[in-house]
């Protein structure tokens, strides 16, 4: 996948509010908090926020009720942001070194 964790990412495809959520429109930054490259899903902080019914537990300490958490978007609604350009670009690939290293599409700089 082109996309890591600690990536920085916008949104490009997706509604504010739709399936109870509070930001996941459009132009929305945020960061990469996990990679799921079996589902081809990304968890980015601030985006896809659902509110979710947690039950008490006096075990590990859980008081219960309702705990707002990030929610699984789809790698291809979102676009890598470019640290040089500020913006977010396409991805390229370029081995150097015998690695395969990121290239951002619009100024050719490392990512």
């Amino acid at each position: 996948m082109y996309i890591r964790k600690n990536d920085t990412v916008q949104v490009v495809i997706g509604e504010e509010g739709g399936m109870k959520t509070k930001a996941e429109g459009r132009g929305t930054r945020g960061k990469v908090l996990r990679v799921l490259p079996g589902e081809n899903k990304v968890i980015v902080e601030g985006v896809a926020i659902v509110r979710k019914a947690v039950r008490p537990n006096p075990r590990k300490g859980h008081r219960g009720g309702f705990v707002e958490k990030e929610r699984p978007i789809s790698v291809s609604n979102v676009m890598l942001v470019c640290r040089e350009c500020d913006r977010p670009v396409r991805v390229g690939f370029k081995v150097k070194d015998g690695k395969k290293v990121r290239l951002c599409k619009k100024c050719g700089q490392e990512v």
